[in-house]
């Protein structure tokens, strides 16, 4: 691993960020741009001294923040006044109490979207690359880089655009046109790398070990463990919405599976701190059939699992090596829940559901959650009379090939009312 050139950890100030902690051996490390431990290389996460003793005025100091994910900065490996610098202040979107998609699922205890397609790049990713963001100002990183299957591409572009930070980023050469325009339009540059994302994240990693790589801030790479951090928000938002309460069952797309376990992490963070009650809830893992190497380890029985090539629709899940899939194994077995995949029809369906029952225009990732809910009910897997929380990660308008094919006018008529009348619209 390479030594890269950073401020000197007592110079680092990330709240209550205190250290680096591996999830495998629990050995501990100085905060810097490092993501594997240098012990038994498991993968390394924030360890915290969180306010803990009086939940009550912490409650109040969260809900008299801002709207966005920075109420939550005392929980979070930012500066204390990170409110007041120029970044994206993603966070605090809608949560959709979606009584008519319940009603064609059958579901009865209370159905939720958490629709984080309102974010400033239009998905969850801005909030991850807005923690990545100070930690790259933390250790003087002057470029800010990502392997990305396009959400995060543009994420990165639009947040190192606002925080006056070089951005070079790299993609899949085939993804999603609306997505290769997003992430280009910021000014940054963007690479296509001919592959699939694991062949790009296995080039940056190169990178960071070359001189090219000096002063570079590989969000998902050498800064993981700061930027994943911001999923948690996701599970605080949802729980502050709903009341400081924690949901029975959540549905999660599944990509690296950084998401669902950083979701995992804020939800048992909330009831240490006694911010929520303490009771059991099932966490759910969805992926597409097309990359489903967690779905089919946890069917199969497994603890390792196996590397596929991906070939689905959902591009943004599109991750046949996914790096936190062992401990998605673990949460959804710890917690009652499953890991189950959808085939690409399954997927388009979904979307148009949502679309026509809530008014949410999804994208493929969130196609998949619902379209994962709706199989684990006819399994009788999910309980459809507890409440239960959907994520929907990203805008549908930047996965417009998905559902262009079967989706336009209902009819094309002459302008009268004649016309109207025998295309039989009256």
């Amino acid at each position: 691993m390479a030594v890269q050139t950073v401020a000197s950890s007592t110079d680092i100030s990330l709240g209550p960020a205190v250290a680096l902690s591996c999830r495998e051996c629990g050995e501990r490390f100085p905060l810097g741009p490092v993501f594997a431990c240098e012990a038994c290389f498991g993968p390394l996460e924030i360890a915290y001294e969180l306010p803990a003793g009086d939940p009550e005025g912490l409650r109040r100091r969260i809900e008299a923040g801002p709207n966005s994910i920075w109420r939550y900065a005392p929980l979070l490996p930012v500066p204390a006044d990170v409110a007041d610098k120029p970044n994206m202040n993603p966070g605090f979107t809608r949560l959709v109490k979606a009584d008519n998609l319940a009603r064609e699922l059958g579901v009865t205890g209370g159905l939720y979207v958490k629709d984080d397609s309102g974010n400033p790049t239009h998905s969850f990713k801005d909030r991850v690359v807005a923690i990545a963001v100070e930690a790259a100002r933390a250790f003087g990183f002057t470029t800010l880089s990502c392997s990305s299957t396009g959400n995060l591409a543009g994420a990165v572009g639009a947040a190192a655009a606002r925080a006056g930070l070089r951005s070079c980023v790299f993609i899949p050469h085939d993804l999603e046109q609306g997505k290769v325009v997003m992430a280009a339009v910021y000014g940054g540059d963007l690479v296509g790398i001919e592959g699939t994302y694991d062949d790009v994240n296995r080039f940056c990693s190169e990178l960071i070990g070359d001189p090219a790589g000096e002063g570079w801030g590989f969000v998902n790479v050498n800064l993981r463990p700061y930027y994943a951090e911001g999923s948690k928000t996701l599970a605080y938002e949802i729980c502050e919405q709903l009341g400081w309460r924690l949901p029975d069952q959540l549905v999660i797309p599944i990509a690296s599976g950084s998401q669902l376990t950083k979701i995992d992490k804020g939800l048992r963070e909330l009831i240490a701190l006694g911010l929520v009650e303490d009771r059991p809830y099932r966490i759910f893992g969805a992926q597409a059939e097309g990359c489903s190497p967690v779905s089919r380890a946890f069917k199969e029985g497994h603890d390792v699992v196996r590397p596929v090539r991906p070939d689905t629709i959902a591009k943004s899940l599109a991750i046949g090596n996914p790096a936190d899939g062992p401990y998605v194994l673990d949460i959804a077995r710890r917690t009652g829940g499953a890991v189950e995949d959808v085939n690409d029809e399954q997927v388009v369906e979904a979307i148009k559901l949502l679309a026509r029952t809530e008014g949410v225009f999804a994208e493929t990732a969130g196609g998949v959650t619902v379209g994962v809910t709706k199989k684990l009910i006819e399994q009788g897997v999910l309980d459809p009379s507890l409440t239960t929380v959907v994520l929907n990660t990203g805008d549908g308008l930047k996965t417009l090939d998905a559902v262009a094919p079967t989706t336009g006018p209902s009819a094309i008529i002459r302008p009268n009312l004649d016309s109207f009348r025998e295309a039989g619209l009256a």
